[in-house]
C-alpha cells in the first residue's frame, strides 16, 4: 500500500472513531431538546399559566446543561495509535504492523538487518487490504429500550400536524407568557329554517338578535350556538322535540320540524338570550277548473277540455275523470293531462281526448278536473256534464252492435235483452250479407253472455261488439289499415327507445319483434285490398310510371334490410327505410296516378316536393334541438337552485361537493358540443337545400337565407356555452316561412298539379302549407328517395319499369364526379364529428 493511501485509510478510520465517541456523547443532550420539541409542537406550553411555563423552562435548561457537561467531559478525541488500532480491529491483523511500519531497527549488523527488512516487507503485505469498517457508537448498551426511536417518531408526527405553524409553536415553548387570560368568545346563534323540497325554495335564515319570520308547513328548524365561555348548557324551547345537542368545544346544536306556529327561545342560566316568533304557512291545496265549459270539438271526434290550474307551491300532476251519469257508483275513466313545465305554479292548456271507441261513447257523463301538488294534496274542480261523441254508423246491424254496447255499459247486469237481440241479429243474415266474421262475432258475444259470469265479461263482449261494427261498417280493409297503422306507430316507438339505449339487447329484439308484425300487418292489408278490389270488379290498382307498385317482394326486401340496420344498431337507417316504405304504402292507399305531364316535369315535380319533405325534416330536427336545450336549460337551472341553498346553509350543515352534479354538469356540457356539431351539419345540409332549389326554380326563398343565418348565431352561441334557443327559435320560423315560399315558387313554376294528391287541404294550394307539423298538408318524399331528393340503391338497378330511365348528361356526370371528390376529401378529414364521417360513408357506399 502506497503512502497517500494510508494516510485516507486513517483519516477515515479516525472520522469513525470521533462519530463513535461523539454520538453516544451528544445523545442525552438531544434526548433533552427532542422531549421539548415534541411538547412545544403539541401546544402544551400555551396550555400552562406563564409561572409554570417558566419553571418548566428553568428545569428544561438545567437538565440539558448538565446532559451537555456531562458528554463533553466523557468525550475524547481519538489519537493516532488508536487510530492503528481500530483499521487493524477492522481488517484483522495482528502483531500490530502498522506500528512495526514505524519501528527502527536496534543494531547495525547486515544479517540482523536484512531480517529486520524482510519483516518489514511481510508486514507492507498485510496491511494491503486494510478496511475502515462501518462507525459503531454502541448507543444501543446506553439506551436498551430503544426510547431514541420513540422520541424520533413522536417528533416526525408533531413536525407533520404543526405544519407551517411549526416556528410559531417552538418559539411559543421557549417565551413564557404572563399576560392576562383573553376573555371568552361571544355566544353566536344561528338559525335557520329548510322549506320542503317539494317548495323548490331557499333556505330561510332568522335574524341573529331574534324576530318574526313566515315559514311553509313542514319546513325543518336548526340552530346552532357557539362561544360564551360558559360551562353551563343553553336550553331550547318552542316546538316538540327540539333540545340542543353539545357538538363538542362549547357548540351545540338543535333541529325541529315545524307544522304549526312556535316561539323558539333560547336560555341560558335562567336567562332568555334570543327568541324567534315563527308564523307557520299551510300548504293550500291547488285549484283546478275549466275555463271554458267541455264541448265537442268542430271537427273530429274529439272533445274540447280548456282547463287551468294553480298552486302555491307547484301542481305536479293534472287529470281528468270521467264518471258514467246514469251510473255514478262505476268506476272513473282517467286521463293524465300534460302539464307545460315540472311544477308550474300557473298553467293552462287544452286537452282534446278522443273517446269515440270507449263504450260509453255517446252517453252522458261528468267531468271534472283533480289537480295534485308536491305535498300530495289534491283540488277538485266543478263538475260539467256533457255526451260523450260517438261515431255515427250507417250500417243498421252496426247500429243495433253499437246500441247494445251501451245498453251494457248502461246496466252491465242487463244480460237477457242484450242476448235476445244479439239473438235477432243472428237468425237474419242477410241484414249483414251473409258475412262469416259478423256471424261469427254475434255469436260469440251471445254465447260468452251467457256462459261466461265475470264482471269482466262484458268489458270483452262490448269489445267484440266495436270490433265487429267496425268491420261492418268500414269493410277488412279500413281494418287492416288501421292494424297498419298501430304497427307502424309501435315500431317508430320502438326504434326511439333503441335509439336512446343503443346497449339494450332486449330493446334491439324488441325492434325485430316490431318489424315481423309490421310486414304480418301489410301482409293482411294487401290481402284485405285485394278482395276489396275483387268485390268492386277492379282488375289491378291504378298505375303509377314513377311509382312502383307495392308487391310482397317489395315488401320483404324492405323489411329485410329494417331488421339487419336494427341488428348491426343503424337505428337511423332502419328509420329511413321505415319513412320510405310508408310513402310506398301510403301512394298505394291513395291510388296516386302520373297527371298528364312529361317525364321531365313530373320529376323536377317531384324534385320540388322532396325538397319540401327536407325543409319539414330539418324542422322537425331543429325542433328536437331547441326541446334538448330547453331540457339543459331546466337541469341548469335546478342545478343552480341547489347550489344556492347550499351557499346559503350555515356552515355547521352545509353538505360536501356532490360528485353527481359535477358529473351532470360535464354530461351537460358534452351535450352542448354534440349539439354544436350537428346545428353544424344541420347548417351544411340547409345550405346544399338551398343549392338545390336554386338550380330547380332559379331563385332561393330569402326566409332560408336568414335561417342559414339563424343557424350559424345558434351554432356560434353552442360553442361558447351560451343560450342558442332564441336563435333556433328563430331558424324553425324562418325555415317554415322558406316552406311556405318555396311551395308558392314552385305553385307558380309548376302550376296547380305540385298541390294534388296530398289530402283534403290541397285546395287552397301549397301556400298555405303550415311547415314543420305532421297534418294533412305534410309533403312526403318519393318512393325510394331520400330526404335531399335522391334514389336509394334498391331503384337504381333492374326496374319494374324503364319510364324514369335516362341517360344523364355531361354537365351531370361532372357534378356527379365532382360531388364524389368532394366527399371523399372530407371523409379524409377524421377530425369532423363522428356522425358527419358515418353520414359520409353511407354516402360513398351507394355511389
Amino acid at each position: 500500500m502506497t503512502e497517500p493511501s494510508l494516510r485516507r485509510k486513517r483519516a477515515l478510520a479516525r472520522a469513525v472513531l470521533w462519530w463513535e465517541a461523539a454520538w453516544p456523547a451528544a445523545w442525552p443532550a438531544l434526548g433533552v431538546v427532542g422531549v421539548f420539541a415534541v411538547l412545544a409542537l403539541l401546544g402544551l406550553p400555551a396550555l400552562v399559566p406563564g409561572w409554570l411555563h417558566l419553571v418548566a423552562l428553568l428545569v428544561w435548561l438545567g437538565a440539558l446543561g448538565w446532559a451537555g457537561w456531562r458528554g463533553w467531559t466523557s468525550f475524547r478525541l481519538p489519537d493516532a495509535a488508536a487510530t492503528d488500532r481500530r483499521l487493524e480491529r477492522a481488517t484483522g491483523l495482528s502483531h500490530r504492523p502498522l506500528a512495526t511500519l514505524q519501528d527502527r531497527p536496534a543494531t547495525a549488523d547486515p544479517a540482523g538487518l536484512a531480517l529486520w527488512s524482510a519483516h518489514q516487507a511481510r508486514m507492507r503485505r498485510m496491511i494491503g487490504r486494510l478496511r475502515v469498517g462501518f462507525p459503531r457508537p454502541g448507543l444501543a448498551a446506553l439506551d436498551p429500550r430503544a426510547l431514541r426511536g420513540g422520541l424520533l417518531v413522536a417528533l416526525a408526527a408533531t413536525l407533520v400536524m404543526a405544519g407551517a405553524d411549526a416556528p410559531a409553536l417552538l418559539a411559543r415553548g421557549l417565551t413564557p407568557s404572563f399576560a392576562a387570560t383573553p376573555p371568552p368568545a361571544p355566544l353566536r346563534y344561528e338559525a335557520w329554517v329548510t322549506p320542503p323540497n317539494y317548495t323548490g325554495a331557499p333556505p330561510i335564515f332568522l335574524p341573529a338578535g331574534g324576530g318574526t319570520a313566515t315559514v311553509p308547513a313542514g319546513s325543518r328548524l336548526q340552530v346552532a350556538i357557539s362561544g360564551g365561555g360558559s360551562s353551563a348548557v343553553p336550553e331550547i324551547s318552542g316546538a316538540p322535540g327540539l333540545a340542543f345537542e353539545a357538538l363538542g368545544g362549547g357548540s351545540h346544536t338543535a333541529q325541529a320540524t315545524l307544522s304549526a306556529g312556535a316561539r323558539i327561545a333560547i336560555q341560558r342560566e335562567g336567562r332568555e338570550l334570543v327568541a324567534w316568533n315563527l308564523a307557520v304557512q299551510a300548504d293550500a291545496p291547488p285549484i283546478a277548473a275549466f275555463t271554458e265549459a267541455p264541448a265537442r270539438a268542430q271537427r273530429g271526434l274529439a272533445m274540447r277540455v280548456p282547463w287551468r290550474a294553480e298552486d302555491d307551491w307547484g301542481v305536479v300532476a293534472l287529470r281528468a275523470e270521467f264518471r258514467l251519469a246514469a251510473r255514478p257508483d262505476a268506476a272513473p275513466v282517467t286521463l293524465d293531462m300534460t302539464l307545460p313545465s315540472a311544477a308550474p305554479r300557473q298553467a293552462r292548456g287544452l286537452a282534446q281526448p278522443d273517446l269515440s271507441a270507449h263504450p260509453w261513447a255517446g252517453l252522458a257523463v261528468v267531468l271534472r278536473l283533480v289537480a295534485r301538488d308536491g305535498a300530495g294534496q289534491e283540488g277538485t274542480s266543478e263538475e260539467a256534464q256533457i255526451e260523450l261523441p260517438e261515431r255515427s254508423f250507417n250500417h243498421p246491424v252496426a247500429r243495433a252492435m253499437i246500441e247494445v254496447r251501451k245498453g251494457l255499459s248502461l246496466d252491465p247486469e242487463a244480460r237477457r235483452p242484450a242476448m235476445r237481440e244479439l239473438e235477432r241479429l243472428t237468425n237474419e243474415p242477410q241484414a249483414f250479407e251473409h258475412d262469416s266474421g259478423t256471424l261469427l262475432a254475434l255469436r260469440t258475444t251471445r254465447g260468452q253472455l251467457q256462459r261466461d259470469r265475470r264482471p269482466e265479461a262484458v268489458a270483452e263482449v262490448q269489445e267484440l261488439l266495436w270490433e265487429a261494427a267496425l268491420a261492418l261498417e268500414e269493410g277488412r280493409d279500413s281494418r287492416t289499415a288501421r292494424a297498419l297503422a298501430e304497427a307502424q306507430r309501435q315500431l317508430r316507438e320502438a326504434l326511439d327507445e333503441a335509439e336512446r339505449n343503443p346497449q339494450d339487447e332486449q330493446q334491439r329484439s324488441e325492434v325485430e319483434r316490431r318489424i315481423e308484425e309490421l310486414r304480418e300487418a301489410i301482409r293482411r292489408h294487401l290481402e284485405a285490398m285485394a278482395e276489396r278490389l275483387q268485390r268492386e270488379n277492379a282488375e289491378a290498382l291504378p298505375y303509377d310510371p314513377q311509382q312502383r307498385m307495392l308487391d310482397q317482394r317489395d315488401m320483404d326486401r324492405r323489411t329485410r334490410r329494417m331488421e339487419e340496420a336494427a341488428r348491426q344498431n343503424r337505428m337511423e337507417e332502419a328509420r329511413r327505410e321505415l319513412a320510405e316504405l310508408e310513402e310506398m304504402l301510403r301512394a298505394l292507399q291513395e291510388g296516386r296516378v302520373a297527371r298528364g305531364e312529361s317525364p321531365e316535369r313530373q320529376r323536377q315535380r317531384e324534385r320540388g316536393q322532396q325538397q319540401m319533405g327536407a325543409v319539414q325534416d330539418m324542422v322537425r330536427r331543429q325542433g328536437e334541438m331547441v326541446d334538448q336545450g330547453q331540457r339543459r336549460a331546466e337541469q341548469s337551472e335546478q342545478r343552480a337552485q341547489q347550489q344556492r341553498r347550499q351557499q346559503q346553509q350555515s356552515p355547521w350543515n352545509r353538505p360536501q361537493a356532490d360528485p353527481g352534479q359535477q358529473q351532470a354538469e360535464r354530461e351537460a356540457q358534452q351535450g352542448a358540443r354534440d349539439d354544436a356539431r350537428r346545428q353544424r351539419a344541420l347548417r351544411r345540409a340547409l345550405g346544399e337545400l338551398m343549392q338545390q332549389q336554386g338550380d330547380l326554380t332559379g331563385e332561393v326563398p330569402e326566409a332560408l337565407g336568414r335561417a342559414d343565418q339563424a343557424m350559424r348565431e345558434a351554432q356560434e352561441a353552442l360553442g361558447n356555452g351560451t343560450d342558442a334557443r332564441p336563435h333556433q327559435q328563430e331558424a324553425m320560423r324562418r325555415l317554415q316561412e322558406g316552406g311556405r315560399q318555396m311551395a308558392q315558387q314552385m305553385q307558380r313554376q309548376f302550376g296547380q298539379g305540385q298541390g294534388e294528391g296530398e289530402g283534403e287541404g290541397d285546395e287552397d294550394g301549397p301556400g298555405d302549407m303550415e311547415m314543420g307539423g305532421e297534418g294533412d298538408g305534410q309533403q312526403q318524399l318519393g318512393e325510394g328517395r331520400d330526404p335531399l331528393g335522391r334514389r336509394g340503391r334498391e331503384n337504381t338497378g333492374n326496374a319494374d319499369n324503364g319510364s324514369d330511365t335516362r341517360v344523364p348528361e355531361e354537365a351531370e356526370l361532372l357534378r356527379t364526379r365532382r360531388l364524389q371528390e368532394e366527399l371523399r376529401r372530407r371523409g379524409a378529414e377524421r377530425e369532423r364529428p363522428s356522425e358527419e364521417l358515418d353520414y359520409i360513408d353511407r354516402l360513398l357506399r351507394r355511389f
